[in-house]
């Protein structure tokens, strides 16, 4: 049995005064308010969002 690699993400900034993929892609991430943390399944897509959006949230890779 393999463990699936995990991303933790915090919300640390807010998306007002930022383009609108940037909100679209914290509400896909799960995040709305500073300080929200959600654990996701590393994959392509959900690194990517994150990446958009990297100087809003800060976030680290598990095991």
């Amino acid at each position: 049995m393999s463990k699936q690699k995990t991303i933790r993400v915090v919300q640390i900034a807010s998306p007002i005064g930022r383009q609108g993929y940037q909100k679209k892609c914290l509400i896909g991430l799960g995040l709305n308010k500073i300080n929200r943390t959600r654990v996701l399944p590393y994959n392509d897509s959900i690194f990517g969002m994150v990446k958009k959006v990297k100087h809003l949230v800060k976030y680290e890779i598990m095991d």
